[in-house]
């Protein structure tokens, strides 16, 4: 049996009832294959074994109280995967679907998507299964209070760094960060995503919209084209999806489709996007009051079927899994030329095959909204150095870090005989400086 097959086999034995783990590992490890055929090394020194093994998870439970005076008991999870490159970096979530499984595989992809990025930076991921929403502010701020509470011991600027995630937005990182501190009595850079008058950087919550268009612009323009006249849709209409549209239109585009958990709405003249940041940002509404405040715009109830609007380029900015086979042969039968993941791990293993089968350039996640740890990462730069850049210095260095990505993953398909192939890529180049860096710092 291949090394690959036996370590696969070994995970799913030991971590079982774990779908999400074990599909992100099966999709990176059948990838990297022919870089463990060169290496004969890695199986001498169990480095597989290792890589897909947390150095470390932490559970603990998160009581709180509400507004009522009712006691609740939450779920805390820090999954702390990989510090062979730096310390661990990654982001919490609050949603009621977090569990072991989801904060596993979005460490496991943590760890490559940090490398893929040249900053010293390992991987990590938490959260809880505490849901935001519908709760009050004090509510909210007393669960984080309590959540940072258990965190603390575990993370610090030099050993673990945490950021938002899905439900983790700039007030819940300043309520953790206003804990920690109290705790221990320290201003340091321990959380990223952090406001700009305690230590935060300039792009922190444009940088994965922006650094997703970047890298789809850099791979148009290796094939001699761009966003100009190109028709877009984005699922999402979060931060992730509100600041790709954004950049896509800046970028010429035209973006007409923006969906939420309930459903989608197509605007043919392109989407006002100044109208989704007042519904989603100011007043925190749903994405059907858009088609009531514009004219001409359709609402359509169930988010997934915003695949079936004909376009050039896709942006799955929503959740994992959104993107399912049906879905992508739709889109490859409309035309779509290009595929880059907003969202972690948002198109399933078929849809995958079914892109790249029919000739779709198609970004995997851990590369193509990599700017958003990569700019966490310049905020931790700026915070060790008592420095404050600007908004165009934060945005020159993601441009530029998103370009060296698509770069590392072009080149990487490339060597190992799966040109084109971008997965295969993104996962290659990520792993071999995370394995030389394991090679070099022994069994550990």
């Amino acid at each position: 049996m291949h090394y690959v097959d036996r370590v696969l086999a070994s995970l799913k034995e030991k971590n079982p009832n774990e779908a999400e783990f074990h599909q992100a590992a099966t999709e990176i490890l059948n990838s990297l294959r022919p870089v463990v055929d060169r290496h004969p090394e890695y199986e001498k020194t169990a480095l597989l074994e290792r890589f897909v093994e947390p150095e470390r998870v932490i559970l603990f439970r998160v009581p709180w109280v509400d507004d009522g005076g009712n006691v609740h008991v939450n779920k805390g999870y820090r999954v702390q995967f990989s510090s062979a490159i730096g310390p661990y970096k990654g982001g919490l979530r609050f949603h009621p679907t977090v569990n072991l499984s989801i904060v596993k595989f979005l460490g496991l992809e943590q760890v490559l998507k940090n490398s893929l990025t040249s900053l010293p930076i390992g991987g990590g991921k938490g959260g809880s299964d505490f849901d935001p929403k519908g709760k009050s502010e004090g509510e909210i701020m007393r669960f984080c209070q309590s959540f940072m509470t258990e965190l603390y011991r575990h993370v610090g600027a030099d050993t673990d760094v945490p950021a938002g995630d899905i439900g983790v937005g700039g007030r819940e990182i300043g309520y953790l960060f206003g804990q920690y501190k109290r705790i221990v009595n320290e201003h340091v850079g321990v959380l990223t995503g952090r406001g700009l008058s305690y230590g935060g950087s300039l792009v922190r919550t444009e940088a994965t919209g922006y650094g997703l268009c970047y890298i789809v612009e850099e791979a148009l323009a290796d094939r001699n084209d761009g966003f100009k006249d190109k028709t877009v849709v984005i699922s999402g209409s979060g931060n992730v999806a509100i600041y790709a549209a954004e950049k896509a239109q800046s970028l010429g585009a035209k973006v007409v489709a923006m969906s939420d958990s309930n459903g989608y709405i197509f605007d043919k003249s392109g989407i006002s996007l100044d109208v989704v940041k007042q519904i989603k940002e100011t007043e925190r509404g749903r994405i059907r009051l858009y088609a009531e405040r514009v004219k001409g715009a359709e609402y359509h109830d169930g988010c997934r079927d915003i695949w079936s609007i004909p376009c050039d380029i896709a942006l799955p900015c929503a959740t994992q899994n959104e993107l399912d086979l049906e879905s992508a042969k739709r889109l490859v039968q409309n035309g779509v030329k290009v595929v880059g993941e907003g969202a972690n791990m948002p198109t399933t293993l078929d849809g995958i095959s079914a892109f790249l089968g029919n000739g779709v350039v198609f970004l995997p996640a851990k590369a193509a909204n990599a700017g958003g740890v990569a700019t966490s990462a310049l905020e931790m730069a700026q915070s060790s150095g008592r420095l404050f850049w600007t908004f165009e210095e934060v945005d020159l260095r993601l441009r530029s870090i998103m370009k060296n990505i698509y770069r590392n993953i072009d080149g990487a398909a490339r060597e190992y005989g799966a040109e084109g192939d971008y997965v295969a890529g993104a996962n290659i180049a990520g792993f071999r400086k995370v394995a030389d860096a394991m090679l070099a710092q022994g069994i550990v």
